[in-house]
């Protein structure tokens, strides 16, 4: 990451440090997961519907967007995937950077534990879906059933209820980021077109500006959102995935505060006592004194918060309530031909399925016992290993991030629709057993807490 930890008392001067609670990060990406299984619905529905042609003249009208030579002209569907989910592959930069700052990837011991969970749950189901498709037709999309989707499954997660404890969403939040820097990698490395070496060395440049404005102390949100977008453009002509630019833009987020606490507190003291002053005591104060106070009260509190965590937290409502439903709703909608579910099942579709549903439980169970019995980590506080059986099953929840590896690794559409089905029978059928193991062993642990705090017949 650009910034450096340094700062009074061991304390890292990052504003993550002082970022909103995890539960309201758990709660806005569980309300999005809901919001996206509509979306999905919708789509599947729509896209084998009478009006299933409509829905494909949508999403391939072509769209431009810029003013004469400066423009582009894609399908809508492109601009979904290539421009929106851009915005999306920034949030998840920030949340990895965040993560890696102060959050539960701060230190190797913290690390361990979601890291080996996602190393395994990414690795085996490859493994899985190269042993059931081999070299045959499609075999290139043995990347679609390494991804977790983190809103899909938080979601799931939130219908359990607060019967899980806090500690188990944090480890599937922090296992889900791990899981979409290795999909971010493997996009970047495998999933890449021929490199156009001109364009690649100008997003160079523009990222090298990023980290010198970064280190340089720059802060305003104008500078990043034009540079990023002129990396954007460079990257997208450059043959790797234009959506890696917003993963590399997020590093380049300045991450630490300009103003510490006391000094906040002390500035921010001395405008509210003036302007309390002036209100209270003087009744002949004028609206332009008082909004100049409250304009330097924000400009306070602003200096006092790190560009990233502000980003985040202005983003994160429209990536989870928009970008993300409205790319499942342009991406999900996979007209399903007869037969699709015969028996032999197409290879495609059995090693999507396979891979996700049981690559993932054995894969994350497994490695996760494994780094747990070396004594390189502990399982988290009021987590047992039947929550960590029950999230290895939500892990199957591939949807947002397999469906994009999806659209790069298969170009054939009968493969990619092959592909689609895969994708969602395993997340309903991970989705829904994950839900089931982990909502029954949450009651039954009621019930025997209930029944340890009743008393005994004696009375005693």
């Amino acid at each position: 990451m650009t910034d450096r930890s340094s700062g009074p008392a061991g304390r890292p001067p990052e504003v993550v440090t002082a970022a909103s609670p995890f539960k309201e990060f758990f709660h806005s990406a569980a309300a999005g997961g809901v919001l996206l299984i509509a979306a999905a619905l919708v789509a599947l529905v729509w896209a084998n519907s009478p009006w299933q042609d409509s829905y494909t003249a949508l999403f391939q009208a072509p769209t431009t967007i810029g003013i004469g030579e400066f423009s582009l002209t894609k399908p809508l569907l492109l601009w979904i995937n290539d421009a929106l989910m851009a915005i999306f592959f920034l949030v998840v930069g920030v949340e990895i950077k965040r993560e890696l700052l102060v959050g539960e990837l701060n230190s190797v011991r913290k690390a361990a534990l979601p890291m080996a969970a996602a190393a395994g749950g990414a690795i085996l189901p490859a493994i899985i879906f190269i042993l059931v498709v081999g070299g045959g037709p499609g075999s290139t999309g043995w990347g679609i059933p390494m991804a977790t989707d983190i809103a899909f499954a938080l979601g799931v997660l939130a219908l359990v209820g607060n019967r899980v404890p806090l500690a188990l969403r944090i480890f599937l939040t922090a296992l889900a980021i791990v899981d979409d820097l290795m999909a971010v990698v493997v996009i970047a490395v495998f999933y890449t077109d021929a490199l156009n070496v001109a364009m690649l060395a100008g997003a160079g440049v523009v990222l090298a500006v990023l980290i010198m404005a970064n280190r340089a102390g720059i802060r305003h949100p104008v500078v990043y959102t034009v540079l990023g977008a002129v990396l954007w453009v460079f990257v997208l002509k450059s043959g790797v995935h234009a959506t890696i630019a917003g993963v590399l833009l997020a590093a380049t987020i300045p991450a630490r505060v300009s103003l510490d606490a006391s000094a906040f507190v002390a500035r921010a003291r001395r405008v509210i006592d003036r302007f309390e002053h002036r209100v209270v005591k003087d009744h002949a104060a004028r609206v332009e004194d008082d909004h100049e106070d409250l304009w330097e009260l924000e400009a306070i509190a602003e200096r006092a918060q790190a560009p990233m965590i502000r980003l985040e937290h202005r983003l994160h409502p429209w990536v989870a309530f928009l970008i993300v439903p409205l790319f499942a709703l342009a991406n999900a909608g996979v007209t399903i031909p007869p037969g699709v579910l015969s028996f032999p099942p197409d290879p495609i579709i059995l090693g999507v399925f396979l891979g996700l549903v049981l690559g993932k439980q054995v894969g994350i169970t497994v490695s996760t016992w494994l780094v747990v019995r070396s004594g390189r980590a502990v399982l988290p506080v009021g987590v047992t290993w039947r929550h960590i059986y029950g999230v290895a099953w939500l892990g199957g929840i591939g949807f947002t991030m397999s469906l994009f590896i999806a659209e790069l690794g298969l170009d054939a559409p009968e493969q990619l629709a092959m592909a689609k089905v895969g994708i969602l029978l395993a997340s309903i059928v991970g989705g829904g057993g994950g839900f089931l193991l982990l909502r029954t062993w949450a009651s039954r642990g009621l019930i025997h807490e209930h029944l340890a705090n009743e008393p005994s017949p004696s009375g005693h």
